[in-house]
């Protein structure tokens, strides 16, 4: 859980969408497909949803892992569910291991955030890491080429009590955007650009071959 005030201005390059309004889920997949790396590189993109279900507020990350879990994403690699959260405790570790599964991955943080109370339900993807452990007075690691953060409560006063008091309906709710707009944007995404490349090529050569056994 990330309890710093993370708002960020559209100048800042992230995009603010509310969960509610009218095709959330389309323009997160907008935004999202923007900030991943060009498809005709090979690193494979990993989303690390950060949280814990004994916190209702903190729930975001893994209801975010579970729901993309069950759409059995083919493009993305998925961390952190209600089953096996990632959170303050092992976060180090599942990071490591990331790492050592995947070569140089591109890695989508997902974590909920605290922020002003109009902020409230506000969906925020933008460049750059999430910073876990604010609230827990933990050094951790950030986590994240780019970020996808969902303000679930209002900052500033009794955070842990804020969070335990956070309704389970919003950040429900605010989980099955973010999932299905990370969903929508997989569906675009070339999960293997190298194997595509060598796709283009093979059928040039095959198609300069044709040219010439014609001439």
């Amino acid at each position: 859980m990330n309890l710093r005030n993370n708002l960020f201005d559209k100048k800042d390059g992230a995009a603010r969408i509310p969960y509610d309004e009218t095709n959330a889920a389309g323009d997160l997949a907008k935004a999202i497909k923007q900030l991943l790396p060009a498809r005709i590189t090979s690193r494979p993109v990993v989303i690390v949803c950060i949280g814990t279900d004994r916190s209702t507020g903190d729930s975001l990350g893994p209801l975010v892992g579970t729901l993309l879990e069950e759409k059995n994403l083919s493009s993305f690699f998925v961390y952190g569910t209600l089953e096996n959260p990632v959170h303050a405790v092992n976060l180090a570790e599942k990071l490591d291991e990331i790492k050592k599964i995947h070569f140089n991955p591109f890695i989508i943080g997902i974590d909920a955030c605290l922020g002003r109370l109009k902020s409230v339900g506000v969906i925020q993807a933008g460049e750059g890491p999430v910073k876990p452990g604010a609230g827990v007075n933990k050094e951790l690691p950030e986590v994240g080429d780019i970020h996808i953060t969902g303000i679930v409560n209002v900052s500033g006063f009794m955070e842990f009590f804020v969070l335990q008091n956070t309704r389970l309906h919003l950040v429900l709710n605010m989980a099955k955007t973010i999932a299905n707009g990370l969903y929508k944007a997989s569906l675009t995404y070339e999960s293997n650009p190298i194997i595509s490349a060598f796709k283009w090529e093979s059928d040039r050569e095959q198609d300069i071959q044709g040219r010439i056994g014609k001439v």
